[in-house]
């Protein structure tokens, strides 16, 4: 079993928590203070996670591909995306984003909005109440969504092999790896990645338990 998948994935994973973890909160906030388009907003958002992935990785192939405008300005910027490991990151955010705006939009509407009125009546800036109120009291919700975008990027295919291809020591992660060692017949292969996969969701997924449970006891 060559290790590069492995590190493959969680390089993906890890970077594309991040991303998800900013893009998600923010758009969460955002979402939330519109007067109009609210829930054209967040249907256009959650998209991604009752769409089937390979549907995703194929809108992002006419997006990002060199035949789209913007594939063709980005590449004659010398940027190239399809097939490459930045294609994985990208696929990874945005089936993997929704988890993070669902869970993080949730926590902030169960902030209690006369709190939020006090605040600006004391003339609390909007960044301030973000900041020292919303962000503190959603702690809880925005960690659950950090940990299942991790975990939902660990395990993501359909969009990656779509958009990022199977590229040995590239772009295959152990999600891909399972696929590829089952169309060469290596069963023996395909169990130990996807076993790899079970136990490392697995562990972040019990990991947030425990820590959730320690931050409610210490309410």
């Amino acid at each position: 079993m060559e290790p590069a998948p492995f590190f493959i994935t969680l390089k993906t994973a890890a970077v594309s928590t991040a991303l998800t973890f900013f893009l998600g909160i923010g758009l969460a906030f955002f979402v939330l203070r519109m007067k109009r388009g609210k829930g054209l907003a967040d249907a256009i958002i959650t998209l991604p996670l009752v769409l089937p992935p390979t549907v995703v990785g194929f809108f992002l192939l006419l997006t990002f591909g060199k035949k789209s405008a913007l594939g063709s300005f980005l590449l004659e910027q010398g940027i190239a995306l399809v097939f490459t490991w930045k294609a994985a990151v990208i696929a990874a955010v945005i089936v993997s984003l929704p988890l993070m705006y669902r869970t993080a939009r949730g926590a902030f509407e169960q902030m209690d909005e006369n709190i939020l009125a006090a605040a600006r009546t004391l003339g609390v800036s909007e960044w301030r109440i973000f900041w020292h109120l919303l962000l503190p009291n959603a702690r809880h919700g925005i960690l659950a969504g950090l940990v299942l975008s991790f975990t939902r990027a660990l395990g993501e295919f359909g969009a990656t092999i779509m958009f990022a291809g199977n590229i040995p020591g590239v772009t295959q992660t152990m999600s891909t790896a399972v696929y590829a060692a089952i169309q060469a017949n290596d069963y023996d292969l395909a169990f130990q990645w996807a076993i790899a996969l079970v136990v490392f969701s697995l562990f972040f997924v019990v990991l947030m338990n425990v820590w959730m449970g320690h931050l409610s006891r210490n309410q």
